[in-house]
């Protein structure tokens, strides 16, 4: 994915206020309008213009754009990390309605899901008393999942100096993780959002979740997967091998006769819930090494045994 200098566009500094990237837009806008720019290219930098004052304009936006680009080196084809986002606390405000397709794939991509989610609630500010909700997607072990955990959870709040600079401040919160609960699925704190207008009760917090990428497992709804390594006699003869879940070791029989890529399924051993998922194995055969002079005589003892050509469907 190509990476966008929304600075760049705006022509601006990284360092600059609000008002500096807004009097900036303002100045691009009427340059770059296609009802009166002889520009060849009018309509195309006055969309960009337009993606790239959708996030600057915001505090919040801005905030974690800035720092999605540090992650970005020249000349290289841009890949935001897939932690992207968390731990970034965004009000009501968000892009407005401003995400109506027309953007481009990087702005839909990093931004786009936030911007249909919270459009609109700026525009209603003014006739709630209620403060607005805050949103922050936040990243959990998958053992948690499992058995349930309190964890402190490190926010970023996205906020204006005095300056009109943007700057983050940080506050932590004891979050309950409930037992069973799935990527996507929202934990709601009640009274964390903003407060209340007029005397008016304080907005919640939605805290979406998502699991931290583990070494040995993939998540899939409820379900859990593994890859297990087998040795070519277990596959064959068949065996009984201790199988790491995040619940604890099961016992996993292995048919005789499997092949590289089976799948088994220990039922009801993924994420606890009603119903619970599955853990699903699937068998990568590993070949033993031959180092020493016994373990190649071993592999040449094979070698008479089997009459096995693996590549007898291409024909050769």
């Amino acid at each position: 994915m190509e990476y966008r200098d929304y600075y760049k566009i705006m022509g601006v500094d990284r360092k600059a206020t609000q008002d500096e990237i807004k009097r900036s837009y303002r100045k691009l806008a009427r340059k770059y309008h296609p009802d009166v720019s002889k520009e060849k290219d009018a309509e195309e930098r006055f969309k960009e213009l337009g993606e790239a004052y959708a996030v600057l304009k915001d505090p919040e936006s801005r905030a974690a754009y800035d720092e999605l680009g540090s992650n970005w080196k020249a000349g290289k084809d841009f890949q935001p990390p897939p932690d992207w986002g968390a731990g970034f606390e965004f009000s009501g405000s968000g892009f407005g309605g401003d995400a109506d397709g027309r953007y481009s794939d990087f702005f839909e991509s990093l931004f786009g899901q936030h911007a249909r989610a919270q459009g609109g609630a700026a525009r209603s500010r003014q006739f709630r008393s209620r403060g607005d909700d805050h949103h922050a997607r936040v990243l959990v072990d998958l053992e948690d999942a499992y058995r349930g955990a309190t964890r402190a959870i490190n926010l970023r709040v996205p906020m204006l100096d005095e300056n009109g600079h943007v700057s983050t401040r940080e506050r932590t919160l004891n979050v309950k993780i409930p037992k069973g609960i799935r990527a996507g699925q929202r934990i709601r704190l009640s009274g964390q959002g903003s407060p209340g207008y007029g005397g008016g009760e304080s907005g919640d917090l939605f805290l979406e979740v998502a699991f931290r990428q583990h070494p040995r497992y993939t998540v899939d709804e409820r379900d859990v997967f593994m890859t297990l390594p087998v040795t070519p006699w277990e596959a064959t003869l068949g065996a009984t091998i201790k199988v790491p879940t995040p619940s604890g070791a099961v016992d996993l029989k292995v048919p005789s006769g499997s092949k590289q890529g089976s799948k088994l399924r220990l039922k009801g051993r993924g994420i606890p819930s009603d119903p619970p998922g599955d853990f699903i194995v699937e068998l990568a055969i590993a070949l033993p090494p031959a180092k020493s002079d016994k373990e190649k005589d071993a592999y040449r003892k094979m070698q008479q045994a089997f009459d096995f050509n693996p590549r007898t469907h291409l024909g050769a």
